[in-house]
């Protein structure tokens, strides 16, 4: 038994693509880390 050739070939990233990822992983990274943040000075306060 013989493995098929895989077709599909990963294209490489339209020039403007990488910024936007930057952006998007922004977008959604800093609101995270603010809430990671305040979680654990929080979840501190528990054990004082």
């Amino acid at each position: 038994m013989n493995p098929q050739p895989n077709n599909s070939t990963s294209a490489p990233a339209e020039s403007g693509a990488g910024g936007s990822v930057v952006l998007a992983w922004l977008f959604v990274g800093i609101p995270l880390a603010w809430g990671v943040s305040q979680t654990f000075i929080k979840a501190l306060a528990l054990f004082k």
